[in-house]
């Protein structure tokens, strides 16, 4: 598989990446530990080699089966964690103190059975912790050799560049598919102005653009997309459209709805990687398939007209949730 930089300052990764949480945490039940730890073990095989993760993800649990998974080839990938709710319970609210940071810097490298962590994001904005503060104790953190590269997570614009000129930030994780693309608006042009890489998560919109889902699915009762407007009964069968539009395409390209989705993302900019997670086997093999999808200029317009001709119904998140978000 290809390889993107992801900021100024030497971070590479493959051009897809694997995110994790939905192995311990979100999806409903937690995957079987061996079962994930294979699951990861062949993305690993198959090139990709970037593997995202957050004490938050569980807590604790998600990093721990990635540490052990990853061990075998440490050297060989790059994994990323993340700092900023209060004891990692997202619930509890928003904690990027610096002896927080560093509290949880420590655990993590524990927890990952690794020496330094190769990006280490802020989960989230503080209000209550000004951002050079953060970006500040990151840098000490990068000096100390703990950590590599500095990321953040749904921060805005305002954030992004306070942060930046005090640590550079090699890497923005927000939200980005053909379903949520905001980041168009201020976020991407910002990115390539500083520098910066662009780490979509969601890229198949939680898993309504792989087309396995629609207004009659019925969701584990602890799948956290049972409290999201956008997966109401009501919503998914609004923009059933949009996968319909996807499934055409993909005929016409002898894809997979999520192949041509997230051949869409890696073609709006080099400097983006799509982190999709699964917790199946042949899931993982057809996102990675993605990567040697060719979309020419013809086939993004074509795309993109119909895209822009569909419009998405239902917030991504809930009202408590939203407030965590682009501060």
């Amino acid at each position: 598989m290809e390889k993107r930089k992801l900021g100024q300052n030497g971070l590479e990764v493959s051009a897809l990446g694997l995110g994790c949480m939905g192995l311990s945490f979100a999806y409903g039940q937690p995957t079987d530990k061996q079962d994930a730890i294979q699951l990861m073990r062949t993305a690993f095989e198959k090139g990709v080699n970037f593997f995202d993760t957050a004490e938050a993800y569980g807590p604790f649990t998600n990093e721990e089966v990635v540490g052990e998974a990853l061990a075998p080839f440490r050297d060989e990938v790059v994994i990323a964690t993340k700092f900023g709710f209060k004891a990692g319970y997202p619930a509890q609210g928003l904690d990027s103190h610096p002896e927080n940071i560093r509290a949880v810097t420590e655990a993590s490298l524990k927890r990952l059975k690794v020496e330094v962590i190769d990006l280490l994001y802020q989960h989230r904005v503080d209000p209550n912790v000004p951002i050079e503060e953060v970006a500040g104790t990151v840098k000490d953190l990068i000096q100390e050799g703990k950590v590599k590269y500095f990321g953040l997570s749904e921060a805005g614009p305002e954030a992004i560049r306070a942060a930046h000129s005090v640590q550079p930030v090699s890497a923005l994780q927000s939200e980005y598919s053909m379903w949520w693309r905001e980041p168009e608006q201020e976020i991407l042009p910002l990115l390539e102005e500083l520098g910066i890489g662009f780490v979509p998560f969601s890229p198949l919109g939680r898993g309504f653009l792989t087309g396995k889902i629609d207004a009659n699915t019925t969701f584990d009762a602890d799948d956290f997309r049972n409290k999201l407007p956008r997966f109401s009964e009501e919503n998914r069968k609004a923009n059933q459209n949009l996968v319909d539009l996807l499934a055409q395409l993909a005929a016409e390209k002898n894809a997979s709805p999520a192949q041509i989705a997230l051949a869409w993302l890696l073609h709006q900019k080099t400097w983006i990687v799509p982190i999709p997670g699964t917790t199946k086997l042949p899931r993982l093999n057809e996102n990675i398939g993605a990567a040697a999808l060719s979309l020419g200029a013809a086939d993004l317009a074509e795309i993109n007209a119909a895209v822009e001709a569909i419009e998405i119904q239902g917030a991504r998140y809930s009202a408590q949730m939203q407030q965590m978000v682009n501060k």
